[in-house]
Formats: C-alpha cells, sequence, structure tokens
C-alpha cells in the first residue's frame, strides 16, 4: 500500500496522465481535484492510501492520444484518508453484515424462548383441561386477532393478496390445522419431552414422501442421516415410561401432515410478495375456518363447559391465563419463526430448529419433572443428532 503525504496547496487539473517513456525515467501521478466555486471535493491536509489502481475502460484508452499518435495508458486510483482503516464502502458493508448477524441471532433467541414458553402453557391448560381441539382453536384465533389489530392499527403492512394467493394457500391451512390439531392431541396424552423426541423424526417423512410420492432423489449421506433418526426414535418409544398409542400417532400424524405443509407451501408461494409474518398470519386464519366447524363436531360447547367449570374448580381462575398465555405464545413463536426463514437460508433454519426442540425437551423434563431412563435420553440424543446430520447433508 503506498502512503502519499500532500501538501496544503490546491492542486488544479481535471484527469491525469502517466506517459509511456522508453527511458528509465517515470514520471509520479498527478491527482486530480475536481473543484467547485469554493471548495475541493477531498481534504489535502491529511495523507492518502492507494486502495486499488485500475485500468480504464479500453474504449476510453482509444480516445486518448498524444500529439506523437501514440495511446496513452490512463489510470485510476482509488484512494482513501490515512486515519480510516479501510475504505469507507468496505467498512459500511462490515458494519451491515454485523447488524444482520444480531437480526438473526435476536430473532433465534426470541423464537426458542416463546417455544418453550408455549410449551409449557399449552401442557398445563392439556392437563386440567383436556380438550386439544379447543385448544387448537383459541391458538389460532389468537393469531388472527392480532394480526387483524396490527393492520388496522397500521402496526403491520397490510399484505396484499388475491383469490389466487387463497387458493395457493389453501392446501398449505388443510395440512397446518391437521398437523397442529395432531401435535396438541399428542401432547394431550404424553410428555412434552415426548412428543418433540417423535416429531424430531419429521426429516424421514420429508425424505420418504420426496422420494415415493415427488420422485426426487438425495445424496447417499440423506438416506445416511435418516438412521440415527428413525433409530433414535424407535429407541426413545420402546424405553418412554408413560407411552401413549394415541399421543404416538398424534405426533407421527403432525410430523407428515407438516412435510405436506411445507411441500405446498414451496410449490404455491413462489413468486409471491407477501412477507413471513403475513404470510403466517393469513395462514393462521384461513386454518382458523377450516378448523372450527371440526372443533364443533368432535368436542361441542356441552363439553368445553363441563370442562371449563370442573378445571376452574381445580386451578381457578388461573386456567383463563393459562389459556390466553398458550393461545397468543403460539402465534408469537410461529410469527418469529416465519419472520427468521425470510433473513436466513433453509439450511440455518433447520439447524436453529433442531436447537429449539432440544430447548423444549431439556425445558419441559425440569419443569414438569418427567421421569426419564439413561436409555430414552440416549434415544432422544441419537434422534436430534440425525436430525441436524440430515439438516448438513441436504444442502
Amino acid at each position: 500500500m503506498l502512503s502519499l503525504k500532500q501538501s496544503t496547496l490546491s492542486i488544479p487539473g481535471s484527469d491525469f496522465l502517466r506517459r509511456r517513456s522508453p527511458a528509465l525515467y517515470f514520471e509520479p501521478p498527478v491527482f486530480p481535484v475536481v473543484k467547485t466555486s469554493r471548495i475541493s471535493i477531498f481534504s489535502l491536509s491529511k495523507p492518502l492510501h492507494i486502495s486499488s489502481v485500475e485500468s480504464f475502460s479500453p474504449c476510453l484508452k482509444k480516445c486518448l492520444k498524444n500529439s506523437k499518435g501514440k495511446e496513452q495508458s490512463l489510470v485510476r486510483c482509488k484512494a482513501y484518508e490515512a486515519d480510516r482503516s479501510e475504505p469507507i464502502k468496505d467498512s459500511t458493508l462490515a458494519r451491515s453484515e454485523a447488524a444482520r448477524r444480531v437480526k438473526i441471532g435476536t430473532y433465534f433467541a426470541t423464537w426458542w424462548a416463546l417455544n418453550v414458553i408455549f410449551n409449557i402453557y399449552n401442557k398445563k391448560v392439556l392437563n386440567a383441561f383436556p380438550f386439544p381441539w379447543l385448544t387448537s382453536t383459541l391458538s389460532l384465533a389468537a393469531g388472527s386477532l392480532i394480526m387483524l389489530i396490527s393492520w388496522a392499527l397500521r402496526i403491520a403492512e397490510t399484505p396484499k393478496t388475491d383469490l389466487e394467493f387463497w387458493k395457493t394457500l389453501f392446501p398449505v391451512a388443510i395440512a397446518h390445522t391437521i398437523g397442529h390439531v395432531a401435535a396438541t392431541v399428542s401432547m394431550s396424552k404424553v410428555a412434552v419431552s415426548f412428543t418433540h423426541i417423535i416429531k424430531s423424526g419429521e426429516p424421514a417423512f420429508s425424505v420418504l414422501v420426496s422420494r415415493f410420492l415427488l420422485g426426487e432423489t438425495f445424496p447417499p449421506a440423506v438416506y445416511l442421516s435418516l438412521v440415527p433418526i428413525i433409530g433414535g426414535c424407535a429407541l426413545s418409544a420402546l424405553t418412554e415410561l408413560n407411552f401413549n398409542m394415541t399421543g404416538f400417532m398424534g405426533a407421527m400424524i403432525s410430523n407428515l401432515a407438516f412435510v405436506f405443509r411445507n411441500i405446498f407451501s414451496k410449490r404455491g408461494m413462489k413468486g409471491k410478495s407477501v412477507s413471513g409474518m403475513n404470510y403466517y398470519a393469513c395462514l393462521s386464519m384461513l386454518s382458523l375456518l377450516i378448523l372450527t366447524p371440526f372443533a364443533i363436531a368432535v368436542e361441542g360447547p356441552q363439553m368445553w363447559a363441563l370442562g371449563f367449570k370442573e378445571a376452574l374448580s381445580q386451578i381457578g381462575p388461573q386456567i383463563i391465563w393459562w389459556m390466553a398465555a398458550q393461545s397468543v405464545f403460539y402465534h408469537l413463536y410461529n410469527q418469529v419463526s416465519y419472520m427468521s426463514l425470510d433473513e436466513i437460508s433453509p439450511l440455518t433454519f433447520s439447524v436453529g430448529n433442531t436447537m429449539k426442540r432440544i430447548s423444549v425437551i431439556v425445558s419441559s423434563i425440569i419443569i414438569f419433572r418427567t421421569p426419564v431412563q439413561p436409555v430414552n435420553t440416549l434415544g432422544a440424543a441419537i434422534a436430534i443428532l440425525g436430525t441436524f446430520l440430515y439438516s448438513q447433508a441436504k444442502q
């Protein structure tokens, strides 16, 4: 890097030229100063460093001839002041990248924390009020209400949608509704940790569906990563102290439904200019319309009234807070996850989802004092490790 100490005198001229000479003499480059009527563009009181030297384009060289008709070499130098450690443009890019990393880290931390809180309150509600269909409906209703208020108050930008948008969203909403209800049914029957251990096997469903229904092929490493996933889930299921077939099947159906949700989402939303937050809001509203009549048919207001009366007598008014909290936190954690997906690659999202599941399993075991055997813990660790390996091999 060259350091040039400049005097404080003004240097006239527009472009600078360096002539080629057969003699062993090199003329020093003359730096231009573009003047206005009062001040020059840069100060001459500080030394400059040359960061790069670039030649002008050939077409411009042809237009510049010396008096003998020979082509002259025209050089452009980029310089920045000596008291800066790097060019201004590079420094700005570095700060922008650092800010982006902080933003993504904040999204991840918020996503994991909200998910842990949701699972805790959701399990508390289901223990006292075992009606998973209504609980699932309340979660979607709370999210829909939050977003409608946000749009009305202009806190969030209202999405621009059309009929085609809702048509492509409909199969996504059906899969999302089935997956959401199935997971809630599972957690009403078994421990939160067991549900999430089984749900960590979702990549296996993704590969099988994509291979046999869509005809996609994967590298051998992807298929090998399924071995610890399936083996770990099977080991955990066989050694689960409070095993329940309904809870196990609910988690499995949830895995399959969310795989189809992801497939429909990728196919239907290509080219759509709807942000992740608004996309999930629209998904919640459509899922709410689909789920409500089924929830009424399966459980019904009469059963809800009796169940709520019993829960109120056992827990007290606190059950109302639990129901509100699980509904609100369900929407918030999903909303943040979709916002994260806007900022990161699918690989990073998969790794974040794996870490989220670990945090939920560990926290639920501690809070609810779930009895676990060492073999069961080993199975969970193997399954989660397989999920991580899958996310790496898939890319």
